[in-house]
């Protein structure tokens, strides 16, 4: 059932429009003032609004602007008994949707009504399609492991249960997420994400369970969670091992309920979410350490997943690699460039600590510093193509035979290669150069 709010301080107006819209199903919420407006639980959860011009403790058109502001997708649409085109123009040019003059005809308030909650929807499908089709895009894979990984995140998607995907960060945890999703019986809602991480703790039940207006300094109006935001849909919560203890109570009560307070509020709000969640920590020993709720932790690892490692599936590296320069080129209006098979030996024995996330960022700097349209084994980074050495250095000789290999290193890449040119810039002999070269195993075509 869509929700629509009306603000109007006319009695007879508010108790009509009412009427037509509940007649067509619609359930309706009257507020006569601004002030009341701007408390009003329902406002949060509106899909539209129809607000008279002029209210008796404030502009019409200025709590238009206030609204957009906290909310720019509801539409609003605006009513007048005493519209000119001035008035008409201003609240256009403020977001209004549409503007009608009173009396409202029946037809012409339900043909507004519809047009503007349809145009909302199809805004908000279009972008949730778009979201999902570039994720899907970026699943790439077919070594075993990957597709193990797939087929049980499927599987998983098709009920309503919970998952943790476990992993190193950068091993793609997000995109897994949105597949699921994308498989689900959610899959027609919403697809909203939070980094845990990212938001700073006194912000964070904010940022879940949303907040009325005046519950702390800065809270100018009142503002949906994430948790309201994806009713019907999926949540992804991204590093959930990094939720301070308050937002794990508050976290396991929705799961355990389906409801929640908003924070400053006192109205229990009701919500349908599946629940996905990622971690590149170890939950069951936070839990051991008491630094993780063992409740919390068991609602929300009903169907543990774990996210291989780049370096174990490196068979899927060229097709990754390829992937990202080809995207890469594309959103920076690049001539296409292709990778020459040299490559992927430098590239399968690099163990990538930084998973995927590191190799689309190799890929991206080789692309733009390489001239010519092949990505060759020179191009690749130095710290990938000469792995340091693991034998162990304990003495000062050892030291500064490192220190010199790496000097000279840095001279011959400048140099692209050039033994002249680089004994010229290092103020040495190109023989005692070639000399020194050999002594520290260095050469092109390692």
């Amino acid at each position: 059932m869509k929700r629509i709010v009306i603000v109007d301080d006319e009695d007879n107006i508010g108790r009509t429009l009412r009427l037509i819209l509940e007649r067509e199903n619609y359930h309706v919420t009257v507020c006569r003032t601004g002030s009341e407006f701007r408390g009003h639980p329902e406002v949060a959860r509106a899909d539209a609004f129809l607000m008279d011009v002029r209210l008796p403790d404030v502009s019409g058109i200025d709590l238009l602007r206030e609204l957009r502001q906290a909310d720019p997708r509801t539409p609003v649409i605006m009513i007048s008994g005493h519209a000119t085109i001035s008035d008409a123009v201003e609240a256009t040019r403020a977001g209004a949707y549409d503007f009608l003059e009173k009396p409202v005809g029946r037809d012409r308030l339900l043909l507004a009504i519809k047009n503007a909650i349809e145009q909302s929807s199809l805004r908000e499908e279009n972008e949730r399609l778009r979201e999902l089709v570039a994720c899907s895009s970026k699943m790439i894979g077919t070594s075993r492991v990957f597709r193990d990984v797939v087929e049980q995140a499927t599987l998983a998607a098709r009920s309503d249960a919970r998952i943790l995907l476990a992993g190193e960060s950068g091993t793609g945890k997000e995109l897994l997420a949105a597949h699921i999703h994308e498989n689900s019986p959610f899959a027609s809602g919403p697809f909203v994400k939070v980094n845990c991480a990212a938001i700073p703790t006194e912000l964070l039940e904010s940022e879940l369970f949303g907040h009325e207006k005046g519950s702390f300094t800065g809270a100018s109006a009142t503002r949906r969670g994430k948790f309201e935001l994806a009713d019907g849909g999926t949540l992804f919560l991204d590093e959930v091992g990094d939720l301070h203890s308050a937002s794990q109570a508050k976290l396991l009560r929705v799961l355990q309920e389906g409801e929640f307070h908003r924070v400053g509020g006192e109205q229990p709000i009701r919500v349908s979410v599946r629940v996905v969640s990622a971690t590149n920590r170890d939950l069951s020993q936070l839990v051991a350490q008491g630094k993780f709720r063992e409740d919390l932790y068991y609602r929300l690892c009903v169907v543990p997943i774990r996210v291989p490692a780049l370096r174990e599936r490196t068979s899927d590296i060229p097709a990754l690699a390829q992937y990202f320069l080809a995207d890469f080129c594309a959103r920076n209006n690049f001539k296409a460039k292709t990778i020459a098979k040299e490559v992927f030996p430098y590239f399968e024995a690099y163990p990538w600590p930084g998973n995927a996330r590191e190799l689309r960022n190799v890929v991206e700097r080789m692309a733009i510093l390489t001239p010519g349209d092949v990505l060759v084994p020179e191009s690749i980074p130095v710290e990938i193509r000469v792995p340091p050495d693991p034998t162990p250095r304990s003495t000062v000789q050892e030291a500064r035979l490192r220190a010199e290999r790496e000097h000279l290193l840095r001279a011959l890449e400048a140099a692209q290669w050039n033994v002249s040119s680089a004994a010229r810039a290092l103020g040495m002999e190109r023989t005692n150069l070639h000399k020194r070269m050999r002594a520290l195993g260095l050469s092109r075509e390692r």
